[in-house]
């Protein structure tokens, strides 16, 4: 069923929109030079890795269309994998594969064949550009398939779900949990069809969901609620999406981790421009909580705290407590 919320309904929920996002938020604190460090993802692998920060193995690269004749050697031997463009965005590009028919072919995570020479083909339109942002030439990456963690497994359709965490200012403002449908073809991506379920921030238990910008309360393909489900290791999340602000020097930041099944949270990619479902999914605004780490920042002058710290910002005080006291000095 369709609804209606006034403007100033919304302001007061303190929901931030798109404006508000590009302009007090993206512009303000993510410098231009810096976006290079997440927008090309061989870029953050590498950054992540020098710091010490945990990531799917990379496989191969495939940079010139000569170099597609070596795809076959390059994944001799491995029967699990994933494909993606380097500077591709929304999700677009990405095929996981993880295994293979007795003809040679390989098994999509959604259980259709692909020939190698479909693969070769979806590589060579990865090079040239179909998935990168602004069309342009391209870089294909071979990385590891991660094994997902059996938490989700009730909540997940044939695909590996991801934790978006918004790290504003070097702190984690709101989580949600990105489930593969049927519809999203194993995908983890909102606009393919995946569901978004929030994450309650203090203790890492998944709320209701959002699937096609309409609230659910269960998974379309298992019928299992997408509430109340546990996350694994979620204060080593939370501290892993500090520091990536650290890493990048943006101030508003979309952090990607995933959880593997043997080696615990990955980060998976990092997005200067993250999206604002996440608001539905949480049923709650951004705004009184950014505002509340403006505050709590503030109070500590020019003395960062350490990533650490800053994971747990909300942790004496109470994270709904702090956004409407923003709230309620903000009216």
């Amino acid at each position: 069923m369709a609804f209606w919320i006034s403007p100033a309904e919304l302001r007061r929920r303190g929901i931030v929109g798109m404006n508000m996002r590009n302009g007090s938020y993206i512009a303000e604190h993510n410098p231009r030079h810096r976006y290079p460090l997440v927008d090309n993802k061989l870029i953050t692998k590498s950054l992540a890795q020098n710091a010490g920060v945990a990531v799917p193995e990379l496989y191969g690269v495939v940079r010139t269309h000569h170099g597609i004749r070596e795809l076959g050697g390059l994944l001799e031997g491995r029967d699990s994998f994933v494909v993606k463009p380097v500077q591709g965005s929304g999700g677009n590009g990405i095929v996981v594969l993880d295994g293979r028919f007795d003809n040679g072919s390989y098994r999509r995570a959604n259980g259709r064949r692909m020939r190698p020479e479909e693969l070769e083909h979806h590589v060579s339109n990865i090079l040239a550009g179909a998935y990168s942002l602004g069309g342009q030439p391209d870089v294909a990456m071979i990385e590891q398939r991660v094994e997902f963690s059996h938490a989700f497994r009730d909540i997940s359709y044939q695909g590996v779900p991801d934790i978006r965490i918004i790290v504003y200012r070097g702190c984690p403002a709101m989580a949600m949990v990105r489930l593969p449908t049927r519809q999203s073809d194993g995908k983890a991506n909102l606009h393919q069809g995946a569901i978004g379920a929030g994450v309650d921030l203090e203790t890492g238990i998944t709320t209701e969901g959002v699937w096609l910008n309409r609230r659910v309360h269960q998974h379309p393909d298992t019928s299992c609620s997408v509430a109340g489900h546990a996350i694994p290791h979620w204060e080593e999340q939370l501290r892993l999406a500090a520091r990536c602000h650290d890493l990048t020097g943006l101030g508003y930041l979309g952090v990607d981790l995933i959880l593997d099944r043997q080696h615990g949270p990955l980060l998976l990619e990092l997005n200067a421009r993250p999206g604002l479902a996440i608001q539905i999914a949480n049923e709650a605004g951004l705004r009184w909580r950014l505002r509340a780490i403006d505050r709590w920042l503030e109070a500590h002058g020019d003395a960062t705290p350490p990533a650490e710290v800053r994971a747990r910002w909300f942790a004496r005080a109470g994270l709904e407590t702090l956004a409407q006291a923003a709230a309620r000095d903000a009216a």
